[in-house]
């Protein structure tokens, strides 16, 4: 049996309407292969989808839309569970930038 880590993508919705939120959500998976671990993942990420009632009465809903990734780990001390490189420098200039111009 081995272990896996996977990356779930929820939609929120409230009384049925798209609320343009997302959840991602790291689930711990253990599988044979990472066949099976997809396909686990893919399992509990609909039944984790979860329905409340919030305070002010309105339902809301986190609608399981995919599975966007799924990784063999190695529960030791120090393994790495996840990671995310954050660019902090401007990728593209802003258009008005570009032209030199400062006509919109």
């Amino acid at each position: 049996m081995k272990t896996y880590i996977s990356q779930l993508v929820y939609a929120i919705k409230c009384d049925g309407a798209f609320t343009d939120q997302y959840d991602e959500q790291f689930r711990l998976i253990y599988a044979d292969n990472e066949v099976d671990a997809l396909r686990i993942a893919k399992e509990t990420g609909i039944q984790k989808s979860e329905e409340i009632i919030d305070r002010k009465g309105r339902k809301i809903f986190w609608e399981m839309l995919a599975v966007k990734d799924v990784r063999e780990i190695q529960l030791e001390q120090g393994g790495l569970l996840t990671s995310a490189v954050i660019d902090t420098t401007t990728i593209v200039a802003p258009l008005w930038q570009q032209t030199g111009s400062d006509n919109f």
